[in-house]
């Protein structure tokens, strides 16, 4: 599998993004910051997702990126494939010519697993990964509010007293 890191921090940069933008457009030096990946790195990464019509950019003061389109209407696999992430498990890239010129012998298996795996980013949408997020980040607040064993304890005792 050839998913590097620029897939990977691309669809975590547009989650970022697609989690902030309703208090409009989001500089990529707060994705920078928050999600640790450099900025030119980032402009370099953005720029793609503007050529693919997935983020658009907005200039001057208070400036950024927004989305181009609905959550429910970008995919994993568009992200990956607009900054032009091989999702190719294939040693030879599809040309069939993985033995010198000759198909090898799990040609097939590595053809059928790109394509289970297109398949499978392709029905995750950003909407899906919000929404995920925004379960997780529920959880943590109520599991950071729940008081912990020892200090249960130690609030009854103290309350016996």
């Amino acid at each position: 599998m050839r998913l590097t890191t620029k897939g990977r921090f691309a669809v975590t940069a547009m989650l970022d993004l697609a989690l902030r933008q309703a208090n409009g457009p989001v500089t990529l030096a707060g994705i920078s910051e928050r999600q640790g990946i450099s900025l030119s790195y980032l402009e370099q990464l953005f720029g793609k997702l503007r050529r693919a019509a997935l983020v658009e950019s907005v200039r001057g003061p208070g400036g950024g990126y927004c989305l181009a389109k609905n959550t429910e209407d970008i995919s994993v696999a568009d992200i990956i494939i607009a900054v032009d992430e091989p999702l190719d498990a294939t040693q030879c890239g599809g040309q069939e010519n993985c033995r010198g010129k000759q198909r090898c012998m799990t040609h097939d298996l590595w053809t059928d697993l790109n394509r289970t795996l297109f398949a499978y980013l392709a029905n995750i949408n950003l909407a899906s990964l919000v929404e995920k997020q925004h379960h997780h980040e529920q959880n943590s607040l109520l599991q950071d509010r729940r008081p912990t064993t020892r200090s249960a304890e130690h609030n009854r005792g103290l309350d016996a007293r």
